[in-house]
């Protein structure tokens, strides 16, 4: 078994922090501040050819597989800007997975290529405030009408959407009353996000405040029979297919972001002196921060297990999970102690900590909670009763 990257990975880790680097912390501190999408970023990156990593060859994509994705957003994650670099280019990773599995060719190329070349930017569509995890309930409907559907329903939580052109939606289609399975009777749409027509509300929150989250209001709004993903009805398992690389890439980027809290608690243990000495000489502090680099270094090795488990097309939900599971906690405490190392001036945004610790519990909480992934984990793994 080889732990070593690959040359190829090791130049893509290398590719992306180098546009990083153009990006500092005063970038990340205005876009913060001023809840500001990093459109330079993002430009960078698609001008660098990043945007299109897992997206077919044939489109401008490198078709590479999630085990490099998880490699680049580590590499994101861990130059500066946190959850808001990351999640500012995060869904073209996994989001229009769909897209690629099950699109027509006239689809793929009308879709895809304007998100690989940075012209488009999309959000997903999924979560709605009385379903929350409980997919199977949600109540969006979309009506089948002459030339396409009309839709009417609720989104929560949709992230970019101030900003987006398209918008990933999943919608019933049939009642979930009538349908002989839960999952059955919802359908997927990737349809243009005019917000002349829709509401999207913004919602006011922690952390992460470059990139917007927001609540959708859509009322009788048109999409066209030809904005249809794949068949009606079988948007739920469509959605299957990017479950998993979505907890792999939201866990690696966690590590990411814990990793440089814990490298700018270190550089400023070394650095701060009090009673004649560096703090850093303390144990009462080495050791919670060498602590928090066992706990991310073994997140970090279990993102990349199931990543590449998922791309040898072996099972990976338990290891996807558990990745997810394992970074969130790490994150979050690697970003705490990073916060008290800095004792008062943790607490300043001058030294980017505080921002980091206010990102740090976003991935402890989506995409999924630790007690569903704790769930299935005991169901599939340990063969115990399902809970729920």
């Amino acid at each position: 078994m080889d732990f070593n990257l690959t040359d190829q990975q090791r130049e893509i880790d290398a590719g992306v922090r180098r546009i990083c680097a153009d990006f500092n912390d005063d970038y990340w501190t205005d876009c913060e501040a001023e809840a500001r999408f990093p459109q330079e970023f993002h430009r960078a990156m698609a001008d660098g050819g990043w945007l299109g990593i897992t997206m077919p060859e044939d489109l401008g994509g490198a078709g590479l597989g999630v085990t490099e994705a998880a490699i680049m957003m580590h590499a994101v994650a861990s130059s500066g800007g946190g959850q808001s670099a990351a999640s500012s280019i995060h869904i073209n990773l996994f989001g229009p997975h769909a897209v690629v599995v099950h699109g027509t060719p006239e689809q793929k190329a009308r879709w895809l290529t304007p998100l690989i070349n940075g012209d488009q930017k999309a959000c997903f569509g999924v979560t709605e405030p009385d379903a929350g995890l409980d997919t199977t309930s949600i109540s969006t409907f979309a009506t089948k009408v002459d030339g396409g559907y009309r839709v009417s329903g609720r989104k929560m939580w949709t992230s970019t959407g101030q900003v987006a052109d398209k918008i990933l939606l999943l919608c019933r289609t049939t009642a979930k009353s009538d349908c002989r399975k839960s999952t059955d009777g919802m359908t997927l749409f990737y349809t243009d996000l005019d917000r002349t027509k829709i509401e999207v509300r913004r919602i006011h929150k922690l952390g992460r405040n470059a990139v917007d989250s927001n609540a959708v209001f859509i009322d009788d709004y048109f999409v066209p029979d030809e904005d249809l993903v794949g068949e009606e009805g079988k948007g739920f398992y469509y959605l299957l297919d990017s479950l998993n690389p979505e907890r792999v890439l939201v866990g690696i980027e966690a590590v990411g972001l814990g990793r440089d809290a814990l490298r700018r608690a270190a550089d400023y243990a070394r650095d701060r002196k009090v009673f004649g000495r560096p703090i850093g000489q303390n144990q009462g502090i080495q050791h919670p921060l060498a602590e928090c680099w066992t706990n991310l270094e073994a997140a970090y090795w279990m993102c990349l297990r199931a990543a590449s488990a998922y791309d040898a097309g072996q099972p990976c939900g338990a290891e996807a999970n558990a990745a997810k599971f394992l970074s969130g906690r790490a994150a979050f405490a690697a970003a705490t102690q990073a916060v008290l190392t800095h004792g008062g001036m943790g607490y300043a945004r001058e030294y980017q900590v505080e921002r980091l610790f206010r990102e740090s519990i976003l991935p402890r909480i989506a995409p999924v909670t630790e007690q569903l992934i704790l769930s299935f984990i005991a169901e599939r793994v340990l063969d115990l009763p399902k809970s729920y």
